[in-house]
């Protein structure tokens, strides 16, 4: 499964994903796209996202099974702790 996170989005991006999956909530979107299609959305995300936030949440072979990816305005980013990611916040 893949969870993708859109904050502060320009428009149509939202509607872009929903091409491929589910918004459950306002800017939160699920589904299981192959890896050729989760990639392409990815770089298309990553390029159009400017100051807002994205963030795509899939599948890994790790201890939690899962990793993060994140673009634009880095509120939020993945830190590594011996293998374990978690999320950390920028100080202003």
């Amino acid at each position: 499964m893949t969870v993708i996170i859109l904050i502060a989005a320009p428009e149509g991006l939202r509607g872009h994903l929903t091409r491929w999956m589910i918004e459950v909530h306002a800017g939160v979107f699920v589904g299981n796209p192959s890896r050729r299609i989760r990639d392409r959305v990815w770089d298309l995300l990553a390029t159009r996202i400017n100051d807002g936030q994205a963030i795509l949440i899939e599948p890994a072979n790790n201890e939690q099974g899962w990793t993060v990816r994140t673009a634009g305005r880095d509120r939020w980013h993945p830190t590594d702790y011996d293998g374990l990611i978690l999320s950390a916040r920028q100080r202003a």
